[in-house]
This record gives C-alpha cells, structure tokens and sequence, in this order.
C-alpha cells in the first residue's frame, strides 16, 4: 500500500502565502500607529505635515484658522519677551521704542483684532537689541518654541490675505514617539520644576516597559532640530548644566559629519542615545504567581528602535522620514508572518 503525503514544504509555503494574503487585506485597510510625546514636543505639527503629504492639505477656511493661531502666537511671543525687559533687568537699545513697550503690555488678549500698529510696534521691539538679549535668556522663562519663526515674518503674517504654506493600544504595529530636543534646559509648564527632557525620557522609558506596546515598533522622531542647533552653536545655554553627565560623551566616528558644527552632532546624539539605552535594556514581565510545576514566561520579545532627526516644520524633511517610517513598518509586519526580510 502507498501513502501520499503533502510534501512539508509545500505546506508550509501555502500556509506562509495564506499569511500574507490575510496580512495585506489587514494592512490596506489601516496602519495604526500610536503617536505619543511630552507636551509641545511637535505632535500637533507633525499630524499636520501628515495632512499635507497625505491629505491633499488644507481647506481654505482650514488656511484661515491657522493664520489666526499664527498671529495669536506672534502676540503671546512678543508679549512674553517684553514682559521679561523688567523680569531680566533688561533695557531696551531704542528709547523710542518705549512706546512700542507699552502698547504690547496693554494688548487684552481677548479682546483683540490685530490692528495694524500692532505689528509696527511689534517688529521695533523684535529688531531692538533689549529684546533679542531677553531672547537670548529664553532658558530662564516660558516662551513658545515658534516664537523666532513667526517675528521673523511678521511683515508677511500681516497682510490681510496671508495663507500658510506648508512650511508651518489594541492592535498598534507602530509607536512615533516625538521628544523636543531642544527643551534641554526649559521645565514644563505644570510644575515649572521637571526638566522638560527628563520627562520626555521618562514617558518614553513607561511607553517602552508597558505590556500594552510589547509587540509595537518605536520609531523616535528627535524633533526641533533647528532650535536646538541655534541654542548649542550660539553657547546660550549648556546641556551640562542640566545633564552632568555630558561632559564625558564623547562622539562616535560614525556620528560626525564634517558639514555639520561638531558640537551641535554632539548634543543631538547624546539626547538620540538617552533613548537607544532605554530600548536595549530587557523588559522583565511583572511578577505573578505561578502555579507549581509551571516555568516564569519569557521577557517582552527583542524591538528595535529607531531614531530620526526631524524639524517638524520642515514637509521635505518629514517626507523623507516618513518614507522611512513606511519601509520600517513594512518589514516589522513581515517579520511577524515570518519572512525572513534581513
């Protein structure tokens, strides 16, 4: 008598296709991905530059709430660096410009409709030299992170007709954590004493350890790129004075780039690192009773994870990224039904 057998192989291959069959009807229908950061890290920015690349972009009537949410940031910037003049012991350069002082500490917030001296007064204050010493100081109060981006184009913010350009946990294949790297020497605004770095680093190390996210990749975007540049190369303000610990990290040969100021690589990959150490270190389960005769489960599975460089206002370098972050998403999910993508 003769037995015929499927071929191992054979079965396993068609189960393997059936897999992937099943896996891209899931994946055509959604991606989910669980995006996650401290407070002003850039999240907001970032589901916008999604809408852009994605979503066709803005409606007009979407074009015109943002100018407003521009102007009203231009104002509380303005009015955050005068009100610090007498905070800091600071004068003004331009006598003249008292005037303008003034004007902006007497605005009502809700109560106004942007007039046109308002912007006089407010770009002779932001080209007074009493005015960009406060904003050299910025370390010492709270100041939004886009106030420099928007007094720099008041003159353009103004115009009646201004639209913004684009330059403005069940079933989670993907964590997009964002930290401000900048913030290194800001404390949030809650308690006004937790660095806000520390606890970027802190939620990330929570997010990374919880048994809800075991099975998500993490993807770090290490936003504010450019203020963060700005703050180190212009020696405002010292990451050591807020992480001791800087002053014995050295640069890895794979790290440096000869375009690029060395301190500046420096900083960003000392904050990069504060998160790869986070991700390398084993996940232990927590602990639970276990009947007799039974062994302790294995840690969470080996992730990886990955770190960009980004400037969420930046829609080419968010593209980019983004291209990446497909590709990534694209492999884990592979690796899950078991193709071998190395």
């Amino acid at each position: 008598m003769v037995f015929c057998g499927v071929d191992p192989n054979r079965r396993q291959s068609r189960e393997l296709e059936k897999k992937i069959t099943a896996w891209m009807k899931d994946y055509k229908k959604a991606i989910k991905i669980l995006l996650l950061g401290a407070g002003e890290s850039g999240k907001t920015t970032i589901i916008k530059q999604m809408k852009i690349l994605h979503i066709s972009g803005f409606s007009p009537e979407e074009k015109r709430e943002k100018a407003q949410d521009i102007r009203n940031n231009i104002m509380e910037g303005i009015t955050t660096l005068t009100r610090n003049l007498d905070e800091l012991n600071i004068e003004l350069e331009q006598e003249e410009n008292q005037e303008a002082k003034d004007y902006i500490l007497s605005i009502d917030p809700e109560n106004f409709n942007f007039p046109e001296e308002f912007y006089v007064y407010t770009m002779q204050l932001w080209s007074d030299a009493g005015i960009q010493e406060v904003y050299s100081q910025q370390h010492r109060f709270q100041l939004i992170d886009c106030a420099k981006y928007f007094l720099d184009k008041v003159d353009v913010v103004k115009q009646p007709d201004y639209e913004p350009t684009i330059q403005v946990f069940d079933g989670i294949q993907a964590v997009l954590f964002l930290v401000s790297t900048s913030c290194f020497d800001l404390v949030i605004r809650e308690d006004e004493e937790t660095n806000r770095l520390q606890e970027s680093i802190n939620i990330f190390r929570s997010m990374w350890n919880s048994r809800f996210l075991k099975y998500s990749g993490f993807i770090v975007f290490l936003n504010k790129q450019d203020i963060l540049k700005e703050k180190v190369t212009h020696g405002r303000t010292r990451i050591a004075e807020y992480f001791p610990e800087y002053n014995n990290y050295k640069l890895l040969s794979k790290d440096r780039d000869s375009q690029e100021n060395e301190e500046y690589l420096r900083a960003r990959c000392f904050i990069r690192d504060k998160f790869i150490d986070i991700s390398k270190q084993v996940v232990k389960r927590e602990g639970r009773r276990l009947a007799p005769g039974l062994q302790p489960q294995d840690d969470w599975p080996a992730r990886e994870c990955y770190c960009h460089f980004t400037t969420a206002t930046d829609t080419n370098n968010v593209r980019i990224v983004f291209e990446d972050v497909h590709n990534m998403i694209i492999m884990w999910n592979l690796s899950e039904i078991g193709v071998n993508v190395s």
